[in-house]
C-alpha cells in the first residue's frame, strides 16, 4: 500500500457505516475541517473510478473547490479563483440536489468567495477563522 493510501484509509477508517460512500463523507469531514488538501485526496479515490461516469463531473468539481481552498490557505487569490470558476462549472451540470449535497448552496459558497477575491483580492489574509467555509450532506 502506497503511503498516499494509507493516508487516505486513516481518513476514511472512521467513517464506515451505512450511508453514502466513506470516501464520499470523508471529503466533507475533511473540509470542514479545513484539511482541504485531504479532503481533494480523498475524494479523488472515486472521481478516479467514476471520471466518464455520471458523477464524473460532480467529484471533479468538488475536487476543484478543495483545490481553491488550498490556495486561498496559501494567500494565492489567482488559482483560488481559476478553481472556484472550473469547480461551478463542472456542478453546474447538476441538479440542486445531487448525491444527497445541496449544489444551490454549494453554488452560493462558489459565487460568494469569487466575489470576495473580485472586490478585495489583496486582502490577507484570505481565509481565517472568521470565514471559513463548510459544506454540509443533507438527508435522503
Amino acid at each position: 500500500m502506497s503511503n498516499k493510501s494509507e493516508r487516505i484509509a486513516v481518513l476514511v477508517g472512521s467513517l464506515r457505516q451505512e450511508g453514502p460512500d466513506a470516501h464520499y463523507r470523508g471529503f466533507f469531514d475533511c473540509f470542514n475541517r479545513q484539511l482541504y488538501y485531504e479532503a481533494h485526496e480523498v475524494l479523488e479515490f472515486l472521481w478516479l473510478k467514476d471520471r466518464q461516469g455520471t458523477n464524473g463531473a460532480f467529484y471533479k468539481g468538488l475536487i476543484q473547490l478543495a483545490g481553491a481552498f488550498v490556495h486561498l490557505q496559501k494567500n494565492r487569490p489567482g488559482p483560488a479563483a481559476a478553481l472556484f470558476r472550473l469547480a461551478l462549472a463542472n456542478l453546474e451540470k447538476y441538479p440542486a440536489r445531487h448525491e444527497r449535497l445541496d449544489l444551490n448552496e454549494t453554488r452560493l459558497l462558489i459565487e460568494a468567495w469569487l466575489k470576495r477575491l473580485t472586490v478585495a483580492p489583496g486582502e490577507k489574509p484570505l481565509l481565517d477563522d472568521t470565514n471559513l467555509p463548510r459544506i454540509e450532506l443533507g438527508g435522503q
